[in-house]
């Protein structure tokens, strides 16, 4: 299996903008709680959330290109197809094919999309700190349509239906995957 310093050197030798990386980062972190909420292979899981996102500064034009250039770089790695399934099924919403189909492949659709409105709602903090950040105040902005506008909540929504998880919850674990994190992440 791939490592995680591997998989951090693909990362970075394919993703220059920082604030990408830490998107990448973001998830990692939020796979690696949700596979332990699983009791599932946390180290597996964070190495897709690393690399879900990985092509994007090459593939930003073309949508329908994402995460194929990602596998084509995974090739001869030591991946793992349950790996390369689940950075395939990322881009579900673009191609219509690879539709997430097991709780590896579904957290990452519904985490990707939250560690987005986490972010944009530390910003919005007077200290723009992830510390500052609880659940209610995620769940106040979620109201708010017109905040982060970009954000699918619908996507986000499927955590309940697919992973059995309350919205609540899964934006708790999402919270406090990040802020463990928060120095890597800026926030």
């Amino acid at each position: 299996m791939i490592t995680k310093d591997d998989t951090l050197k693909l990362l970075h030798s394919k993703m220059q903008n920082q604030n990408l990386r830490r998107h990448c980062y973001a998830v990692a972190a939020v796979m690696k709680s949700l596979a332990k909420n699983f009791n599932e292979d946390e180290n597996m899981w964070e190495i897709v959330g690393l690399l879900h996102d990985g092509d994007y500064e090459e593939t930003k034009a073309t949508p329908e290109l994402h995460t194929l250039k990602m596998v084509e770089w995974l090739k001869g790695k030591d991946a793992g197809k349950k790996v390369i399934d689940a950075i395939l099924s990322h881009n579900y919403a673009h191609t219509g094919q690879n539709p997430p189909k097991n709780n590896l492949e579904w957290s990452l659709y519904c985490c990707d999309e939250l560690t987005g409105l986490i972010v944009a709602v530390a910003l919005v903090k007077p200290d723009k700190k992830l510390a500052s950040v609880t659940s209610d105040s995620v769940l106040n902005k979620w109201k708010q349509k017109s905040f982060a506008g970009g954000v699918k909540r619908e996507q986000i929504e499927q955590c309940q239906e697919r992973l059995g998880i309350p919205l609540n919850d899964f934006i708790q674990i999402a919270l406090t995957a990040m802020q463990s994190i928060a120095l890597e992440l800026a926030l």
